[in-house]
């Protein structure tokens, strides 16, 4: 856990020795009430994320987020784009300075970067999106994008929730998933989100009414 921002925060380290890109995963925003319904939480949230992504080199770049509807679409996009997209679950951008954002509370939030700077994607896979493909979605869209081959990425799992406290184990899964569609470098944190309510929400544990982790994801401008 890292406190330089208003928000603890964790990094990857295999997100971080790439030059090209930048991602941060928010963690629980402490002393904030977010006992209360996910639109009413976020826009409590709202305020303190913006700055904590501030203070985290992402300060005036536009927040790109889906609409995040358990789905397996995937949408290209740029800064021309309305945000939320509408009627997906995962982004792809080959747009520099532009922030890629969604939100999780159990669901995972899986970074994918192109080793070479070309494009990065993000996506949310819970338990149906996981099922419904929408990583590997990601990763040919991504690949599509930007002329990449899948050995050419890097897959990241960020924090979820993991048996025992769900009955499934999506985030096995998806890296199931992920290395059957060619990536070679994939990575998963390993932690659970119901499991420290200190650090993370949980959609599961704390019966629906919670907040959500930002996970946050751009490539940089040079």
């Amino acid at each position: 856990m890292k406190s330089l921002s208003t928000i603890p925060f964790e990094t990857f380290p295999a997100l971080d020795a790439l030059p090209t890109v930048r991602a941060v995963f928010l963690q629980r925003a402490p002393g904030l009430d977010v006992k209360t319904d996910r639109e009413t939480a976020l826009q409590r949230l709202a305020g303190i994320q913006r700055e904590a992504l501030d203070v985290l080199g992402f300060a005036e770049m536009q927040l790109a987020k889906a609409s995040q509807i358990h789905s397996a679409k995937v949408k290209r996009i740029s800064s021309s784009d309305t945000f939320p997209v509408p009627d997906c679950d995962a982004l792809v951008t080959t747009e520099p300075n532009l922030c890629l954002g969604i939100y999780v509370a159990d669901c995972a939030a899986v970074f994918v970067a192109d080793r070479h700077g070309r494009g990065i994607a993000l996506a949310h896979s819970g338990r149906k999106g996981t099922e419904l493909g929408i990583v590997p979605k990601a990763i040919a869209a991504l690949c599509e994008a930007t002329g990449a081959d899948a050995q050419d990425l890097i897959v990241q799992v960020c924090p979820c929730i993991r048996p025992p406290n769900y009955e499934v184990d999506f985030a096995a899964e998806i890296l199931s998933q992920a290395a059957e569609a060619g990536v070679r470098e994939i990575h998963d944190c390993g932690t659970c989100t119901a499991s420290n309510l200190q650090k993370y929400y949980s959609y599961r544990k704390e019966q629906g009414q919670t907040g959500r982790l930002l996970a946050a994801l751009v490539l940089k401008g040079f």
